[in-house]
């Protein structure tokens, strides 16, 4: 028994070598542990660029664009596909009727035509090629690498809720304007990766430094989003929205857990999955998530503005310059 014993804590001592050799800033994960193949990323990639190309055919430029002032179509040797005048969308993309009519967000037709459903098309279709390009490739090296750690499942459950939180509070705030995208989405895993970061605090080396790092990120593209025309309050939504989700789908077990089936009797198992601050995370993710959408949505239900709850909110998603102005934001 003394040779078992001392057998199963040289393997855990292994174990607990290899789990605290995690790299922070590449969020790696021990060689032990199932590495999934990514497949719902690209999909969702390929689903994306789809819809792109059926809005531009839909959009036929040189049939529709009736604005001669504000010049031809771009790009018109692509025939139906060629892009609106620059003047009118700088993006190289369809009109904003074409969206309006294939599903963006648009405050009237989700509250007083009930048209709910727009705060789950509108993060599928995109404003042009440089939007739909730059969040495909932040959705690639992002999502790639957590659906390789924690599988298809909970990956798409964080896209998808955390581009639903992010629409539903831009619906709250925005009413002049349409909103598309799927940036949400994409802020909804950064709030994913520092909830998971806090969550399993203890596995990671350089901690503090890959706090720091994620941190400065999110802070760079929130900053980003002041800018006129940029949709802040969806990658707020979404950011808030992942970082719960974080909590409550990406808690790691403890050193020893995996363990336990194979260790002999007698010998001293782990009897917790999960440590007693990630149990309150958990519990305390849930209920304010729960909380939050439903409030969110008896707010959109009512048609409440978001803004006269909160008489500062509309800074963070514009903030007025001598350059430009936020009103038409």
């Amino acid at each position: 028994m003394p040779a078992a014993c001392e057998d199963v804590e040289n393997r855990r001592a292994k174990n607990r070598a290899r789990q605290q050799s995690y790299s922070s800033s590449s969020y790696g994960v021990d060689d032990s542990e199932v590495q999934w193949t990514s497949w719902l990323v690209p999909m969702i990639v390929v689903a994306n660029i789809g819809v792109f190309l059926l809005v531009m055919y839909v959009n036929n430029c040189p049939k529709n664009n009736f604005a001669a002032a504000e010049g031809k179509c771009t790009a018109r040797f692509l025939g139906r596909l060629s892009f609106q005048p620059l003047k009118e969308n700088p993006l190289f993309g369809p009109s904003s009727s074409t969206l309006e009519k294939l599903g963006a967000l648009e405050w009237t037709k989700v509250v007083h035509n009930h048209q709910g459903w727009r705060l789950v098309t509108c993060i599928w279709l995109h404003a042009g090629i440089i939007h739909l390009v730059a969040n495909m490739l932040s959705l690639v090296f992002i999502g790639i690498r957590l659906e390789q750690q924690f599988g298809f499942v909970r990956v798409g459950i964080i896209y998808l809720l955390c581009g639903f939180g992010g629409s539903i509070l831009s619906s709250l705030f925005i009413r002049k304007n349409i909103s598309v995208g799927a940036s949400g989405a994409l802020f909804g895993f950064l709030g994913a990766m520092l909830s998971e970061l806090i969550t399993n605090w203890t596995i990671y080396t350089n901690k503090v430094a890959a706090l720091l790092t994620l941190l400065i990120i999110v802070v760079i593209n929130l900053a980003v989003g002041i800018l006129p025309h940029v949709d802040n309050f969806a990658h707020i939504g979404g950011f808030l929205t992942g970082f719960l989700i974080g909590f409550i789908l990406m808690p790691r077990p403890r050193f020893g857990w995996l363990e336990n089936p194979n260790l002999p009797a007698g010998v001293n198992v782990v009897k917790s999955k999960y440590k007693g601050y990630q149990y309150v995370l958990w519990i305390l993710s849930l209920v304010l998530l729960i909380v939050g959408f439903t409030f969110a949505l008896l707010m959109l239900h009512r048609g409440e503005n978001g803004n006269d709850r909160c008489h500062w909110c509309h800074y963070l998603s514009c903030v007025p310059t001598s350059r430009w102005h936020c009103e038409e934001n």
